[in-house]
């Protein structure tokens, strides 16, 4: 059996199976996410992962952003733009909410789908490769001892972020994808009974 070869990160994991890993991953609330970030040959690492999606048509209907640094406050400050858009009544505490989203961990990823019109290949498939990008993201990210989470709300659907952003007319925010080292050890995932989701269709 194939054993996961983890960097420093996560030692304690170093002889996880490979679908006792597959099994255990779970998200890391972003404000638990610290420094480091993945590093440029460890977010490369990650990004080979993630164009492992799943690709009818190996159109690869998708790209990445990637902000980190002072351009979170950038992000910040595109945030609170689109909440005071929406709604200019806004409370100043909801409005600080929003606007310290991309504070919370030092790395964001932005996954976007990126739709080709293909004769065989309708949007709905283009949109779930690049969400099984994301979700790439996310294992590869936990292999190499980070954490992550993926989330999206009003910010990934809204034109004003969308065009700040630089989202053509043909691409779709998948979500934001959180990533940094974990602050604290999440405690074990427990197992989900599987029997509630399988249904046998009878011969």
């Amino acid at each position: 059996m194939y054993h996961w070869r983890l960097c420093s990160h996560s030692a304690a994991n170093a002889t996880m199976t490979d679908i006792e890993f597959l099994q255990s991953r779970h998200s890391t609330p972003a404000n638990q996410l610290i420094e480091p970030a993945p590093d440029a040959t460890q977010l490369k690492q990650i990004l080979q992962a993630a164009t492992a999606a799943p690709d009818h048509g190996r159109l690869q209907p998708y790209r990445f952003i990637k902000i980190e640094g002072e351009a979170r406050h950038r992000l910040s400050d595109l945030f609170a733009e689109a909440v005071q858009k929406r709604d200019p009544q806004v409370t100043p505490e909801y409005l600080k909410k929003q606007a310290d989203k991309p504070l919370r961990s030092p790395m964001i990823v932005v996954v976007v789908a990126t739709l080709i019109d293909s004769p065989k290949v309708p949007r709905i498939e283009q949109m779930l490769s690049a969400g099984s990008a994301a979700y790439g993201i996310l294992l590869a990210s936990e292999a190499l001892g980070f954490g992550g989470i993926w989330l999206s709300g009003d910010n990934a659907y809204d034109d004003t972020v969308k065009q700040g952003l630089g989202i053509r007319d043909n691409e779709e925010i998948i979500g934001f994808v959180y990533l940094g080292t974990k602050k604290n050890q999440m405690p074990p995932r427990q197992a989900a009974p599987t029997d509630r989701f399988l249904t046998d269709w009878p011969a």
